[in-house]
This record gives C-alpha cells, sequence and structure tokens, in this order.
C-alpha cells in the first residue's frame, strides 16, 4: 500500500510503499502499538509511518548531528 507522510524534520512530502493492509492500520488508529499492529515492518519503515522520516533522511540528520 502506498503510505503518504509529511516528515517531522524537513516537512517534505513522501511517499513509501509498505507491506501493510487497512486490517493494519485500525488496528494502530485503535490504539495498537505499531509493533504490533505492523510486525512485519522494520523499525526504519514503522518511522516513515508514524513520523514520515525516510531512512535517507534519518542518515542524513544523525550524520549532521555528529558534527
Amino acid at each position: 500500500m502506498l503510505v503518504t507522510r509529511k516528515s517531522m524534520i524537513s516537512e517534505q512530502v513522501n511517499t513509501m510503499d509498505l507491506d501493510i493492509t487497512q486490517r493494519q492500520i485500525d488496528n494502530y488508529t485503535g490504539g495498537a502499538l505499531v509493533q504490533d499492529a505492523f510486525p512485519n515492518l522494520d523499525p526504519s519503515e514503522r518511522e516513515f509511518f508514524i513520523t514520515g522520516i525516510t531512512p535517507a533522511e534519518w542518515k542524513i540528520t544523525m550524520s549532521e548531528a555528529e558534527l
């Protein structure tokens, strides 16, 4: 399923194709923890779902934080 989110860091709108169902989304919005609602997603995909931050954006942000 294509999921579009606005990044909390850059405010850039990004879309990622995630292997999730509407039922999983409903479980999450109904109060399930993200790792329970989407056990098949890796942590970076779950982070994108919650915050809109892509793995590439995290890498850049963390690299800059080390400077």
